[in-house]
């Protein structure tokens, strides 16, 4: 009996994503060098890829880091539409992600409550 439906699990991937991970203080300084960095990543990436962006270290979540999250989605969906999800995401991060509208950007993952 066939079902036809896609094959493995709803909202699990058949291969291990890209990552890119920030840790430290992100500054406005650092962005266009996060930025190169995750255009390199894709340029070999398929069409439609996924990067998973660990933000888990990063100091001191400010708006310097809101303006690298959204610039790095940018520059996702630039590169033939991959999608930029945000891993281990800080309770501080999820707060002014929220405060500035990008917390209901789809792919933006939060960090399960330890």
């Amino acid at each position: 009996m066939s079902f036809g439906g896609s094959a493995g699990l709803p909202g699990v991937d058949a291969v291990t994503p890209n990552a890119l991970v920030l840790t430290g203080r992100i500054t406005r300084a650092d962005v266009p060098g996060l930025c190169a960095r995750l255009e390199a990543l894709l340029s070999g990436a398929p069409e439609a890829a996924v990067v998973d962006c660990d933000v888990g270290g990063v100091v001191h979540p400010d708006l310097a880091l809101v303006e690298a999250v959204a610039r790095l989605g940018l520059v996702a969906r630039r590169a033939g539409g991959a999608e930029l999800r945000l891993r281990n995401v800080p309770s501080e991060l999820g707060a002014l992600l929220d405060l500035v509208g990008l917390a209901q950007v789809p792919g933006a993952v939060r960090a399960a409550p330890e």
